[in-house]
């Protein structure tokens, strides 16, 4: 991992409006993501976790402050630009899988794939590789029924690593899963870091998921609360000290 900054939050605030009431999801957040690192974003529901990961994820848009990648500020992208930074370089893994369950492992993988305009041939050789990484190379004409639940994570993980992502966001990434298979995925988006650089950022609230991490980040109340290295804490089952 290189001390390079690939992420800048800065002064990022989001803030919505119900009825007369207005709503503080994000506060004044300043973050840097380090290229390659693991971080583990912490905090209660509500407390702005999904709401960060929009807008690093460029799926939204900050009332206030900035967000950059790489030198490219997304506050400053048209639409079509912010669709093409989501499809090259950002990966997406969600707690509920989000396959579909008419295609198999393999056409789920290979969708976005075809989406982004590469050819069926070249987009099948893709797919196959990436869901051969993860595990599931005898598994590629099955459909999301037809697997278990640490299966179709992966081919979630697959999907999300199929475009050679800069980044991957991961929401809870292990909540519908068993004790065994959620750390199989875990030791799977550790590879990630590990082998190919891929920045990892998962919202999680399973220590085992803390222990893997380079860095954790508090949120609370959609302010950050600390920031602080894996290294530097005393993690055991069921707490952090």
């Amino acid at each position: 991992m290189s001390d390079e900054i690939i992420i800048e939050c800065r002064g990022l605030t989001k803030t919505y409006r119900m009825g007369g009431q207005q709503i503080h999801a994000l506060r004044d957040m300043d973050l840097d993501v380090i290229r390659g690192e693991y971080l583990s974003v912490m905090g209660p529901s509500g407390s702005g976790k999904s709401t960060l990961f929009n807008m690093i994820g460029a799926l939204d848009r900050p009332s206030e402050g900035t967000v950059t990648i790489a030198g490219v500020d997304l506050t400053k992208q048209t639409s079509a630009q912010l669709a093409y930074i989501r499809n090259h370089h950002i990966g997406y893994i969600f707690q509920a899988f989000n396959l579909i369950g008419a295609l198999t492992a393999l056409r789920n993988v290979m969708l976005p794939l075809l989406l982004s305009g590469m050819d069926n041939h070249a987009a099948d050789r893709r797919a196959t590789e990436v869901l051969t990484e993860v595990g599931l190379g005898d598994r590629l004409h099955h459909r999301p029924d037809e697997l278990s639940g640490g299966q179709q994570q992966r081919v979630a993980i697959a999907r999300g690593l199929a475009m050679n992502p800069t980044i991957m966001l991961a929401d809870e990434p292990t909540a519908n899963l068993d004790l065994h298979t959620g750390e199989e995925i875990i030791n799977t988006l550790r590879g990630l870091c590990d082998h190919h650089g891929v920045t990892v950022i998962t919202a999680t609230h399973d220590h085992k998921m803390l222990d893997k991490s380079d860095r954790i980040l508090w949120i609370k109340d959609g302010m950050r609360d600390r920031l602080e290295r894996r290294a530097d804490l005393d993690i055991r089952v069921g707490r952090v000290d």
